[in-house]
């Protein structure tokens, strides 16, 4: 992966992210994804909107563009990032409760989490969902396991 070859893991995520955050923008996607957009536009365009972007990103991007590609941004920042994750040996669980989970619970269930599967707390990164379904108590999903950790789910 040329990301870990760079040892810039960080620029390629925070750029490939930021990327995918301004397609999401109508205007953005006017000029990025349009077949009617010349290429060396959408080069230009990509040097001006993202200045501090490393080269090997930019010139990935570039790729992209003149492949009609960059409408998969978005995917390939979600996959980089579970790659990097996976790199770091962070875990990232998805957490279900039947209200919002606050910080502090949230620091709670992850150290939890970490307990059960023997990691360090530092490494389970939540991603909270909220679904009134739920009796009561947390439902974690990490990776294809499915766990309730405190309580039923019907």
């Amino acid at each position: 992966m040329v990301a870990s070859e760079s040892g810039d893991y960080d620029g390629w995520q925070k750029t490939l992210t930021d990327f995918a955050r301004m397609l999401q923008m109508p205007s953005a996607r006017t000029i990025f994804i349009s077949p009617v957009v010349p290429i060396s536009q959408k080069h230009a365009a990509l040097d001006q909107l993202l200045p501090t972007a490393p080269p090997l990103v930019r010139n990935f991007l570039h790729i992209l563009a003149d492949r009609a590609r960059l409408d998969e941004v978005p995917g390939i920042a979600e996959a980089l990032g579970a790659l990097i994750n996976q790199e770091r040996g962070i875990i990232t669980a998805e957490v279900t409760t039947a209200i919002p989970l606050d910080a502090e619970m949230e620091r709670l269930v992850a150290g939890r989490l970490a307990a059960h599967l023997n990691r360090n707390p530092e490494l389970v990164t939540i991603v909270s969902r909220v679904d009134p379904a739920i009796i009561g108590g947390v439902v974690a999903r990490v990776g294809r396991l499915r766990r309730s950790l405190y309580g039923r789910t019907h």
